[in-house]
């Protein structure tokens, strides 16, 4: 990544490859951004829509329909192709639909020079992401996931309706799947810089009513709150996707609970799942370690093996 144009080729232009390229515009975060869809008049019809924008947003933004032999000179590839759930699934279910539809998609585009940045979104985000890691062979640091960063936001907001405060006075991160093993890592979140056991703890006539099992409940459950009324999510997804790729393109060091392949770190290796990692113009730089409570060396213990074995089910 030089001085030459930042470019984002966004794969799958559904809900949320559009939501993702529409957030990428409004906060001109990129120089060009192409869209790739398996139905090219869609790619063609949705960015000649997002070129209307132009005249309302801060900088210009080339956008334009592509293909995988574009993706060459790409800075990074963000993946939102995926299938959607059926009744009673969860995201781990959708394993083998994910596996045939990023095959034969990784071959293509590395197979174009490609050297960039993979950034999936598509579910299960963390198979896909282990996936995408082993069928390209870059570098782990160099293919992450949304991972638990949209989970960590769904958290935050929750707590700042039960305090009141501006969910940015906010710390902390949902860890492990981003599905139905994930968990709040409590014993490191804080409000304003406060822990927020030590505020419950300190105030029970104020804030004893608050449940965390519940509130962990509500924040695992609040994607489904939404797919089951209107058959997806968008917004909130396409928002974290800009959010990473700003803190890459801008080599921001930002701290993102993202997806990773663990090599190591939290004692696991050969695995993706959400952890705190700091990300930068390579990638992910360097995943955060945090002293886990007993309980949750336990969780994050379970959510492990919950995608390992969803892994080994795989044959890849």
């Amino acid at each position: 990544m030089g001085s030459r144009a930042r470019k984002v080729a966004i794969v799958g232009v559904g809900h949320v490859g559009a939501s993702c390229a529409y957030s990428l515009l409004n906060q001109s975060i990129c120089d060009e951004i192409m869209l790739i869809s398996r139905t090219p008049d869609r790619a063609y019809a949705e960015a000649l829509d997002l070129s209307h924008c132009m005249d309302f947003v801060h900088s210009r933004t080339k956008i334009y329909p592509g293909s995988y032999t574009d993706c060459r000179d790409a800075d990074i590839v963000i993946l939102c192709a995926g299938a959607h759930p059926k009744p009673g699934q969860h995201r781990l279910d959708m394993a083998d639909s994910a596996a045939e539809i990023h095959k034969p998609m990784i071959s293509q585009i590395m197979a174009s020079g490609f050297s960039g940045l993979f950034l999936a979104a598509a579910n299960p985000v963390d198979l896909v992401t282990y996936m995408v890691w082993k069928l390209s062979g870059l570098p782990r640091g160099q293919v992450l996931g949304t991972g638990t960063s949209i989970d960590s936001s769904r958290l935050k907001t929750l707590l700042s309706e039960y305090l009141p405060v501006d969910p940015r006075s906010v710390q902390g991160y949902v860890l492990g799947e981003h599905g139905e093993s994930q968990f709040p890592a409590w014993s490191h979140v804080t409000i304003g810089g406060k822990p927020i056991l030590d505020i419950i703890a300190q105030h029970p006539g104020r804030f004893g009513h608050m449940k965390l099992d519940e509130i962990a409940l509500q924040t695992k459950n609040a994607g489904w709150e939404i797919y089951n009324r209107i058959g997806h999510t968008h917004y909130g997804i396409g928002n974290a996707l800009a959010h990473i790729t700003r803190s890459i393109l801008n080599d921001d060091h930002r701290i993102i609970a993202v997806s990773a392949i663990l090599d190591g770190e939290y004692g696991q290796q050969d695995l993706c799942l959400g952890v705190p990692g700091i990300i930068t113009r390579s990638g992910i730089r360097e995943i955060v370690e945090l002293n886990l409570s007993e309980r949750e060396q336990e969780q994050f213990l379970y959510s492990s093996g919950m995608i390992r074995s969803a892994i080994k089910r795989l044959n890849l």
